[in-house]
């Protein structure tokens, strides 16, 4: 298991410097790696992000969303009619969106489970469904979520950045969180004589990891400040972390996809942990429906196209098995980050449409064939 992460980790780690080396030679003065795109950078990757952790914690019982795309058009087209269409206050539209949002994905969930019907086939009715529910919201036209009014809030989900200072005092609670965290991990392995890391190795992820968050910073600092989607993000992630490897829900996730009847043999509530899986999803489907929906400034037909595949393509670069029962949050932000990096290049250079989407669709082979191989590897092994 260890060859197999560090060959991934690997090969990864290469993908990443190469494809940021390449961008960074061809675009012209090196606005790749201005600060102005890296930070436009980073709210693409929050957004992208976003939906591929919803996409984890539905993968992991050995799952799939196929509607996510359309749904995160849906709900942002919703919010957007109730504030632009009939001036709701911003926070209310956005709690209706969130609330259908719940309701639609727990009732997916339920079918699935309760129905035996597979997931592939339900998400994709709802990926149909969905998209004309949209066009029919936003009946065929562009609404727009500009500043001004009760769009004001909606708006700032994605213009609003953080004072300098305040982004230096994030990244220090980060970094002082991260360390604490990973001391009392340390403390409680060894309390229960367990096998850990040598100290030196502990501390020199912990450095680096605190460098890569105060580059971060200085980096966005240049431009405007730390963006919300990144703090959005982030909160996500955390939320999603610990739910995955420190709670009890996390581990039975892990177990259905691992081996569904051993879960079912074993007492684990295979119904209701995919139920909530699905809802959780449905959420973070809705959170970023309004995050792409104020980027673009408007909700228009083409919100959330083709975003769940990118969300999927996150998730198998970053080592989530497709069979369920594997993959981390760290793992799927570097899936993320590969495709927001490719996407944000190809964009720079004016790539036709049509040539971005072959190399999407390229990335996710490949990464579905990595995926296989390694698996293969580790079964021979």
């Amino acid at each position: 298991m260890t060859s197999r992460l560090t060959l991934r980790d690997s090969a990864l780690g290469m993908a990443l410097l190469l494809i940021t080396a390449f961008f960074a030679v061809k675009v012209p003065d090196f606005n790749f790696l201005g600060s102005r795109n890296l930070s436009l950078l980073m709210i693409d990757f929050s957004i992208t992000a976003t939906l591929a952790i919803g996409m984890l914690v539905v993968i992991l019982p050995g799952h799939i969303d196929l509607s996510a795309g359309s749904g995160v058009g849906l709900i942002g087209g919703i919010a957007a009619v109730l504030v632009t269409g009939h001036s709701w206050p911003a926070p209310l539209a956005l709690a209706a969106g969130l609330l259908v949002a719940l309701a639609l994905w727990w009732g997916m969930g339920s079918l699935i489970v309760r129905q035996r019907i597979p997931a592939f086939i339900i998400t994709l009715g709802g990926l149909l469904l969905f998209k004309g529910l949209f066009l029919r919201v936003i009946n065929n036209h562009t609404v727009p979520v500009v500043p001004g009014g009760q769009a004001n809030l909606y708006s700032a989900l994605t213009t609003f950045y953080l004072p300098h200072w305040a982004g230096y005092a994030v990244a220090a609670l980060v970094i002082g969180a991260l360390a604490v965290g990973r001391w009392k991990g340390r403390a409680q392995r060894v309390a229960h004589a367990l096998p850990v890391e040598e100290g030196e190795v502990a501390f020199l992820q912990l450095f680096i990891t605190a460098q890569v968050v105060v580059l971060f910073v200085i980096v966005t600092n240049q431009f405007r400040g730390v963006p919300l989607p990144a703090l959005i993000l982030g909160a996500v992630a955390l939320l999603v972390w610990v739910l995955t490897q420190h709670t009890p829900w996390g581990r039975h996730l892990y177990a259905i996809g691992g081996n569904e009847e051993a879960a079912v043999i074993s007492g684990i509530p295979v119904a209701r942990v995919t139920i909530g899986a699905f809802t959780l999803m449905g959420a973070i489907v809705a959170l970023t429906g309004f995050l792409q929906t104020a980027y673009g400034g408007a909700s228009t037909t083409t919100v959330g196209d083709l975003m769940e595949l990118d969300a999927v393509a996150a998730c198998v670069i970053g080592g989530v098995s497709l069979r369920g029962g594997r993959g981390t949050v760290p793992g799927v932000l570097f899936g993320a980050l590969i495709m927001a990096c490719l996407i944000n290049g190809m964009t720079l250079l004016s790539v036709e449409p049509e040539h971005k989407y072959m190399a999407r669709g390229l990335v996710l082979i490949l990464a579905v064939w990595m995926d296989v191989r390694l698996g293969r590897t580790a079964v021979a092994s």
